[in-house]
């Protein structure tokens, strides 16, 4: 029982039904860190793999897993940020939470690019490269019309304001 008192301050209250989870002050916090902290190793190692490619596709594909988690963490550092710092900017807010959610659909189509294109592939399982991507866009079309619809008019209405 005390141990429970003891770490109160870093939990939060249970969501409601139909709200979103809201992280303690600590959680948003700890999102932004330890997002922020591994962009510049991202940038780094995302260079490294390209300066280590030797041929197109190795370069291609190094390039493409090297963008997908650099902007991974750059959008979620953003995001946890706006979101801890800036929460009465709703609006922003939620545009941020969108693309948090999409950039993680295409940096798992971008973390499957090199099994995809260094391996030599069958003609059906050759399709897997699209496929992959087709579904990224298919979850970000989802996250912008459906996900939380109050998300996306206030989207909307932000992007008709500015």
């Amino acid at each position: 029982m005390r141990f429970q008192n003891r770490f109160q301050r870093f939990m939060n209250h249970r969501a409601p039904a139909n709200g979103r989870y809201k992280p303690t002050c600590y959680e948003h916090a700890a999102n932004c860190y330890t997002h922020a902290f591994l962009i510049v190793p991202a940038i780094v190692g995302s260079a490294l793999l390209h300066r280590l490619s030797d041929d197109c596709w190795e370069k291609i594909t190094a390039w493409i897993y090297g963008m997908g988690l650099c902007a991974l963490f750059i959008v979620s550092t953003v995001f946890h940020m706006v979101s801890w710092k800036k929460s009465h900017l709703r609006t922003v807010e939620q545009c941020f939470h969108m693309c948090d959610r999409m950039v993680i659909y295409f940096f798992i189509a971008a973390s499957y690019a090199p099994w995809l294109n260094l391996r030599e592939l069958g003609p059906l399982a050759s399709h897997m490269r699209w496929f992959i991507w087709l579904m990224a866009a298919g979850g970000t079309i989802y996250v912008f019309l459906y996900h939380e619809k109050t998300t996306r008019r206030a989207c909307t209405s932000w992007r008709a304001g500015a």
